[in-house]
């Protein structure tokens, strides 16, 4: 059975048991648009600009469907199966059937929420609430290559009630290898784990996280791939405005003598809601990695600054259009593009600029949520 006729038979018992016992939802999100970027860096050494019709620049797009059941006692069983799409082309994301989340857990009212399977990396799940893009195409990504919006498999994953405004969430990611405890699977993350902190209220919140994310083979040997991170981020509303700011410290204890092990990454950004349908937000974001040489995979000592200026229209709760505009300046040894793209990229999946050059980029599309 291939990975189409899977799908259908799985929406269609998700249907089926949506109506027979109301204790499962379907949910996802569809986004696409027109893209435009400059100062691509070409194998010869020269650069060019593409445009080009794109899908989930504002958010990936997903389709995911979850339930739940009463246990009786304020305890409750539940699930989540969720996959991105790529809408151009109507496939998956990542080649798996459930790329994004893929779990089964236990809730319970007063002692909190346990689940197992597959899910995104704790950071990738805390960190979007302070990024004032909302981790879009054009954000708090882009200059940590993506190392903050992994998703790891084999996790185990603890949500604490909230309690005076407080919550705690610990999330560990077994290798699931026989021939080293932190190694893991061809294609997959090794053992990685972390814990976040945050506070709630409604003038502001605040959030610590703290992980681990190592690789295949069980090593913190890249900030930007596999590495320790700390993080601080707070949200602040005041009157139509929302202010957001981070920090986020990066270190990779594993990495081979001389080269760069470790990173600073600041933010900080506004939305400001205009109307009740218009929100136009900016924000800056900047990189300072340490002392250290540079290869194929690791980026040499530098920094980089990226402003982003976006807004939104919402002609409904679900459906809003978006447009966003954003500039990167890198310094004489650095090449971070606008989007979330690694060091090593090649062909089409390329958009770092030549080192030292600044790109300019732009989308535009539409949001339906359901």
């Amino acid at each position: 059975m291939n990975m189409r006729t899977q799908l259908a038979a799985i929406l269609a018992l998700a249907a089926h048991a949506a109506f027979a016992q109301n204790s499962v939802a379907l949910y996802g999100r569809i986004d696409g648009g027109l893209q435009y970027l400059n100062h691509i860096a070409t194998p010869t050494g020269g650069s060019v600009s593409s445009w080009s019709a794109e899908g989930g620049d504002w958010g990936i797009s997903m389709l995911g469907f979850k339930g739940s059941e009463d246990l009786g006692g304020g305890m409750s069983s539940l699930f989540d199966l969720e996959t991105g799409l790529q809408i151009m082309n109507g496939t998956t994301s990542g080649g798996r059937l459930f790329s994004r989340r893929a779990y089964a857990g236990l809730a319970d009212k007063r002692y909190g929420q346990i689940q197992a399977g597959r899910n995104l990396f704790i950071d990738s799940d805390g960190v979007w609430e302070f990024d004032p893009f909302v981790q879009q195409a054009f954000a708090s990504a882009s200059l940590v290559r993506g190392r903050n919006w992994q998703q790891t498999s084999n996790n185990i994953e603890y949500h604490s009630p909230v309690v005076g405004g407080f919550d705690v969430q610990g999330q560990y990611a077994f290798g699931n290898q026989a021939s080293g405890f932190n190694r893991g699977a061809p294609g997959e993350f090794g053992r990685s784990d972390g814990i976040m902190l945050s506070y709630h209220s409604p003038l502001f919140d605040v959030r610590g996280i703290y992980d681990e994310l190592r690789d295949v083979d069980g090593r913190m040997e890249n900030i930007f791939t596999s590495s320790r991170e700390y993080f601080l981020g707070a949200n602040l509303r005041v009157s139509k405005f929302k202010i957001q700011g981070a920090y986020t410290h990066l270190s990779a204890p594993d990495t081979p003598a001389g080269l760069v092990d470790s990173a600073d990454y600041y933010w900080l950004g506004a939305t400001w809601d205009a109307t009740h349908q218009l929100a136009v937000t900016g924000a800056a974001f900047y990189v300072h990695l340490s002392e250290g040489a540079g290869d194929a995979t690791h980026d040499p000592a530098g920094h980089a600054t990226m402003f982003v200026l976006g807004s939104t229209y919402h002609f409904s709760a679900r459906t809003f259009l978006y447009s966003t505009v954003a500039y990167v300046r890198n310094s004489s040894q650095a090449n971070f593009s606008l989007f979330a793209t690694s060091r090593d990229a090649t062909g089409s999946a390329n958009t770092n600029p030549l080192p030292g050059e600044s790109q300019t980029g732009a989308y535009v599309g539409i949001m339906h949520i359901f």
